[in-house]
């Protein structure tokens, strides 16, 4: 089963067990967003991908123009270890690491979770690509990624048991939208899936076709 079917089989089963009416506001805040056309107004395809310094799960400073002196450098843009959604795409990429590292590729994980919460992840998860703490959605600000969750929703969130300032450290309720940049050794952006709809990520398998398609013997 690819990532794509286990996503829709997990929103099936949140809909059948999540209120309709709770459903309908989450729903319209999404459509919301969509309407804000963010998606559109972050960094695209064709744009260069702004630098930035992180530090990972263990506290060591991640520069990105470094990872790209020997690497094509995927970045994945990711809500917490909070969100289902997000913790499906994080197993699907680490099942696939061997062959995204295979195609001359470097993983990396983003996300405005504290250090010791990106811990958690990689932990939980048993990840081996670099996990970096985003503290207030500095890097993710600059590629035009970052919403501010609706007062509407965050009691929502609360009875689902999500502390968001508790993840992230702060009360400003920033979220990224999930994305994913293919950047090249220039600097270049040569893929950008953004979606607004936190329930649809970059399939691993359309992944693994896209870096095919820029490794040297291809």
């Amino acid at each position: 089963m690819n990532l794509t079917q286990e996503l829709q089989n997990f929103r099936n089963q949140f809909q059948g067990n999540v209120p309709t009416a709770v459903q309908s506001k989450m729903a319209q805040a999404t459509q919301y967003l969509v309407d804000s056309e963010i998606s559109q107004k972050a960094i695209q395809t064709g744009d260069r991908a702004p630098n930035f310094t992180l530090p990972n799960a263990l506290g060591k400073s991640v520069e990105l123009q470094a990872l790209l002196q020997s690497n094509v450098v995927v970045l994945a843009f990711y809500r917490g270890q909070w969100c289902p959604y997000c913790n499906l795409e994080l197993r699907a990429l680490q099942n696939y690491l061997p062959k995204i590292q295979a195609l001359g590729a470097t993983l990396v994980a983003i996300s405005p979770q504290t250090p010791d919460h990106s811990l958690s992840t990689a932990e939980k998860h048993e990840l081996t690509f670099e996990v970096l703490s985003d503290a207030g959605n500095q890097v993710a600000k600059q590629f035009g990624l970052v919403f501010t969750l609706s007062e509407d929703l965050r009691p929502i969130y609360e009875d689902f048991g999500i502390d968001l300032p508790a993840h992230n450290g702060d009360q400003t309720f920033e979220l990224p939208i999930p994305a994913t940049y293919v950047v090249d050794r220039t600097g270049t952006v040569v893929h950008a899936f953004v979606n607004p709809d936190y329930t649809q990520r970059l399939d691993p398998e359309e992944l693994i076709s896209i870096l095919e398609k820029l490794a040297p013997n291809s």
